[in-house]
């Protein structure tokens, strides 16, 4: 005799199926919720020593950079080193910031606001068991005061680089000699039309100019990037951002671009990268790049789109020299 004594009902199985789906979507809303709030958020704020209500959390003034309570720096061997991970981690949500925005929009329209998690078969209260509730409006809160945190972080390069200036530290000097000898650089390189200057001649802050080609999509176009530096580079990586405002499915849409310089600890080589990746003819698809939402489905959509693509590429490209 069955255990279950409903299970030769008229649609018990259906319903056994459903139940079965409904258990699978439930689970999975929470896992995207939790990812986003865990593996992004969490981990920012933690970098960043951002509390959740966006404060920052007070460190002694004897914190040092390079201390074992600097959050930047980890222990080998008693000594401290910088970790780069977590200034990849900081260029990577400055890439895919748009992203997570999208996605908590998406998300939050298939929940109830504040709805508790669903607890699954398998979970148990004192082991596994994953609790909590669905607040997507509390994500976005919290995304959005990271990205303040950046911003004001990459600005905070500039003033830092003054003092390493005027104490005439070995970061600025290399800065200030990799300025010069890439001015030169492209001063006699026909194949690229650009200038470089530094912003009240501060070495930390590049202020990049490129004209686009003659007899490519980028012609007569004038594109505006500054490069931020830190006093730790090249360990801590420069911020990179387009004032002139773009349609490229690898730039995002505050003018972050996705690129990768062949050599980290050379400035000419991030140039390079952020003009190759404007110049690029028919790239190989890779889904780390794909910043701009929107651009990124017409680029690798049908002829028609990728049509509408070069169309709407090509006014930002017109309008470009109004923002000069």
């Amino acid at each position: 005799m069955s255990a279950n004594p409903y299970e030769n009902e008229p649609g018990y199985e259906n319903a056994n199926a459903q139940h079965h789906k409904d258990n699978q979507t439930a689970y999975v809303l929470k896992i995207r919720h939790e990812t986003l709030r865990i593996s992004i958020i969490q981990r920012l704020e933690e970098y960043l020593g951002l509390k959740p209500d966006g404060t920052y959390i007070f460190r002694q003034p004897e914190d040092v950079e390079g201390s074992e309570n600097d959050p930047q720096y980890i222990e080998e061997g008693g000594v401290y080193f910088f970790e780069p991970f977590k200034d990849m981690c900081k260029r990577r949500f400055l890439w895919y910031y748009d992203t997570y925005l999208a996605s908590i929009e998406t998300e939050r329209a298939k929940v109830t606001e504040n709805q508790q998690f669903v607890r699954m078969p398998f979970e148990t209260v004192n082991s596994n068991s994953m609790e909590g509730k669905f607040s997507y409006s509390e994500l976005e809160r919290r995304i959005k005061n990271i990205r303040r945190a950046l911003d004001v972080e990459a600005e905070k390069w500039g003033a830092e680089g003054l003092e390493s200036l005027k104490r005439e530290e070995g970061v600025a000097a290399n800065l200030q000699r990799q300025f010069e000898q890439t001015k030169v650089y492209f001063s006699r390189n026909d194949a690229v039309t650009l200038d470089i200057d530094l912003q009240d001649k501060n070495p930390f802050i590049w202020q990049v100019s490129y004209i686009g080609r003659p007899m490519t999509n980028l012609d007569g176009g004038l594109f505006n990037f500054t490069l931020r530096f830190s006093v730790r580079f090249p360990e801590e990586q420069p911020r990179v951002q387009f004032s002139t405002p773009m349609f490229h499915h690898r730039i995002n849409s505050d003018g972050i671009p996705s690129y990768f310089p062949g050599r980290p600890d050379d400035v000419r080589s991030h140039i390079d990268g952020v003009i190759a990746l404007l110049e690029e003819v028919d790239p190989a698809y890779d889904p780390r790049t794909q910043l701009h939402a929107e651009a990124s489905k017409l680029y690798w959509g049908t002829k028609e789109e990728k049509r509408e693509y070069s169309k709407r590429f090509r006014r930002a490209v017109q309008r470009s020299m109004e923002y000069a």
